[in-house]
This record gives structure tokens, sequence and C-alpha cells, in this order.
């Protein structure tokens, strides 16, 4: 397995932009590890990390490395710093370098990942539980699947939870998505994406999701799963004791990952 740090300059940013790769070697003798080597190119997550965080912090806090090399897969860590993955009205366009620029990028520097949108997975915890699933609703011609962990994906709900108590966090959402009103019916609105993708006749993309029952966004993944559901999606969701930890996120993202690929 082979960890590299791309330092890269991002067009669509106008921005020296970083990630950090986990690519497979095709090494069949390793200590220690079981491994499950494919022919051709590899299947691909893109893991996108949350509001305080960057593109290191899935290596500091859980062993996706060793996730990865056990099955077989390669990993795409980008940083996208604290735009919720979204053309942010203060004009940096995180969400065009995300759902475009940046597979393509991925594909040109490493020829070996997959091109197929069903080799092509998204996933994250909370901001990037949020990010997972808008790459799989807003780009489902290159993912096909998407995993969110504690993600908030009801956004108008949830920032409405700290309205009166956070104004910081008020005014830095309204910097990323305008108006309350103009996020309401807007691509940035996870349900509304939801339901415009499911009234276009397309392939829909398969969706995961877990979340803590003590988990402060625990409300509102409830009433988006349900939402998504009567859509039509094919959703697989789990909620079990825990909050807003790496402790949990470390093993749910084993699980995402078995439910990914017991689909091929």
């Amino acid at each position: 397995m082979a960890l590299m740090h791309i330092d890269f300059y991002s067009q669509v940013l106008n921005l020296c932009m970083n990630m950090d790769v986990i690519l497979p070697q095709r090494t069949h003798k390793l200590p220690n590890i079981d491994r499950n080597l494919v022919d051709g190119k590899f299947k691909t997550m893109y893991l996108l990390h949350g509001m305080t965080e960057d593109h290191t912090i899935w290596q500091r806090r859980t062993s996706i490395e060793r996730y990865a090399d056990n099955l077989g897969i390669a990993v795409v860590m980008p940083s996208t710093h604290l735009g919720f993955y979204t053309d942010t009205t203060y004009g940096m366009n995180y969400w065009t370098f995300i759902s475009k620029e940046l597979p393509k990028v991925c594909r040109e520097f490493f020829p070996q990942l997959s091109e197929r949108r069903e080799d092509t997975l998204a996933a994250g915890l909370s901001m990037g539980g949020y990010g997972a699933w808008k790459l799989a609703l807003g780009a489902s011609d290159t993912f096909s699947a998407a995993a969110s962990l504690s993600g908030a994906l009801d956004i108008a709900a949830d920032i409405k939870q700290h309205m009166d108590s956070h104004q910081q966090v008020v005014a830095l959402f309204k910097g990323i998505f305008g108006s309350m009103e103009a996020l309401q019916n807007s691509d940035n609105n996870l349900l509304s994406l939801a339901e415009r993708l499911a009234g276009q006749g397309k392939e829909l993309p398969r969706l995961y999701a877990w979340c803590g029952t003590e988990d402060f966004l625990y409300q509102t993944n409830l009433s988006a799963w349900e939402h998504v559901k009567k859509l039509g999606y094919d959703l697989t969701y789990k909620s079990s004791p825990g909050d807003h930890q790496w402790q949990y996120w470390d093993t749910q993202i084993q699980d995402a990952l078995k439910w990914w690929l017991d689909n091929f």
C-alpha cells in the first residue's frame, strides 16, 4: 500500500490544495496483512472531512489505511476547508472543485483509478457526510453511492438549531449558502436535490447513513432518511448508541465499506 501526500493547484479555486491518497500496491507478500487484490483498475472512495478538520484527519483518527489495504481499494482524502462542499456566495467554488475538477485531476495523476461510476464511492463524516450525499445526488454520473456518518443531511434544519445561540456560525453559513430562503429550494439542500434527481428518470445512487442516537444531528438524520426513502432511493440506514466522536466513526466506516463492496 502506498500513502502519498499531494500538493497541487486547483484552477477552479485559483489556489494550491492538498490531498492524501492511499493506493493499493500489487505486492502479494506483506507481513500480518490479509489482502484482497483485484485485477483491473481500483475501486475508489473519496473520503471527506468535517468542519474543523482537513485531509489528514482520517489517518490520524482511524485505521483507514489498514482497512483500504485489506480491501484493495484506493482512497482519496482531499482538503476542502470550511466551504461545506458548496459554490459559496463569497466566490469560492468548492462544489465545482470536489465534484468535477478533483476526480479529473485524480484520474490524471493516478491512471490506476477506475473511471466507472459503479466503482466510485463518496463517504464522509459530519460536514463530509453532507458532502458525500451531495456528490451522489448532484454528481450521480460520477458517483454511484454515498455513505454519511453523522452527516448534516438536513442542512436547513441543522442551521436553524444554531440560530439563537451561535451567531458566528449563522454568519458563516450565510456566507456559504446565502439566505435561508435561498438555501431552502437550492441544490445545496440535499432534500430538494434528492427530489429533483428522483424526477429526472436517471439511475439513482445508493445511499448509506449512520448516526448515533445521542448525536446532536440524530433527529434531523431521521427526517432526512425518511424523506429519501419516500422518494424511492435505495437507502441503508443504521443508528446505535453514540455521539459525535471518532471512536464511532472508526467502526462505522468499516461497516460502510462492507455495505458498498458487498453489492459488487
